[in-house]
């Protein structure tokens, strides 16, 4: 793909504070750009980042047709930069956008945009163990419109922010709820695609949440509100008696990069994993029973996410005495471990930006 660059005049790195960035608040020098006009994709820039022109009446500030997707950049240990998965996170994007009526840009165009940016802002990649450049590829209609129907143009980018551990506290046990009040996605929605409204659909909820001192909210299916369907923005994992288990993909969860890694290393570590409903009162019988083990959620920014502690209803469920499970770590080991280039990559998921 070729690429017009337009270097920033100064790079902003050495006044940024990047010994321990919070999630997403620091950006890069550059950002890729490129627009959909006329039935097809036109020329590729690279540009400062920096504030875009836009009208009030942008189709996707009140049509919503957005599809974003998060994955990252690591240092690893030779001093390479390399990306975790990016073909894995391309098909979800290709996916989401199929369900927006957004046409995708191509599989040479999506990661010959990520890599365009990691490779001219390489300096910004961290070198410190537990922090990574975050790339947000997005596409958005950007047709100056009000009426209701799919735009007829739109605007693919890639941004760039270095950060550190998506937890503070780095990875530790967290609190949950339930929450009885809300749902998040219903089969047929757009619980299964990357797009903002999946997630705006969660923000009330876990507002509620975190001022009653939990970190999240595990969801619970929109028609029993029964069974475990996603924890926050992550896929969620039990491990119960000798048995690995994850709500299956239903139309409702979407399917995460992290979580087909962690049922891949499972499986190559003879772990019986299954994928199935679980309901949460099968979480407390398990418990009753001393066969809950483990509980954690699974995602590109923290990557694994164990959990301590439920609250359903006037009930609270404790896992693992609220310590981190065996399996839990040594998932985010192994992950963490391929990704940073100190395990060898078995399974091909690094990819080399040069």
């Amino acid at each position: 793909m070729n690429i017009t660059v337009t270097k920033a005049p100064a790079s902003r790195r050495a006044q940024a504070n990047l010994d321990n960035p919070a999630f997403g608040e620091i950006f890069s020098d550059h950002m890729f750009l490129m627009n959909y006009r006329d039935g097809g994709w036109g020329a590729a820039t690279l540009i400062p980042y920096g504030p875009l022109p836009m009208l009030p009446s942008m189709s996707a500030l009140h049509y919503g047709q957005i599809v974003f997707e998060g994955l990252k950049a690591f240092r690893q240990k030779n001093g390479a930069v390399a990306l975790f998965r990016p073909q894995k996170f391309y098909e979800r994007f290709a996916r989401s956008c199929r369900r927006l009526a957004i046409p995708a840009v191509s599989r040479e165009q999506f990661i010959g945009a990520v890599k365009a940016v990691v490779r001219e802002d390489a300096a910004w990649v961290p070198q410190k163990q537990g922090h990574s450049l975050y790339l947000r590829p997005f596409v958005f209609a950007s047709e100056s419109f009000l009426g209701v129907r799919a735009s007829r143009a739109y605007t693919f980018m890639v941004i760039a922010s270095p950060v550190g551990n998506y937890y503070k506290e780095g990875v530790k046990p967290v609190r949950l709820t339930t929450s009885l009040a809300y749902i998040r996605a219903a089969k047929g929605g757009l619980g299964d695609v990357k797009t903002p409204a999946n997630y705006a659909a969660s923000l009330l909820a876990a507002e509620e949440a975190r001022e009653q001192g939990f970190a999240q909210v595990i969801w619970l299916d929109a028609i029993e509100r029964r069974y475990l369907e996603e924890v926050g923005a992550m896929n969620i994992f039990c491990v119960i008696g000798g048995e690995l288990i994850t709500p299956p993909l239903e139309g409702t969860i979407l399917p995460g990069v992290t979580r087909d890694s962690v049922l891949a290393l499972a499986k190559a570590w003879g772990i019986a994993a299954v994928e199935r409903r679980i309901a949460i009162d099968e979480l407390y019988d398990a418990r009753q029973k001393g066969t809950l083990r483990e509980v954690f959620g699974s995602g590109t920014a923290a990557v694994i996410s164990p959990v301590g502690e439920i609250r359903h209803g006037d009930t609270t469920l404790t896992v693992n005495g609220g310590a981190i499970g065996p399996l839990a770590q040594r998932l985010y080991d192994a992950i963490t471990g391929i990704q940073y280039g100190e395990a060898a990559d078995t399974f091909g998921w690094m990819e080399k930006v040069e």
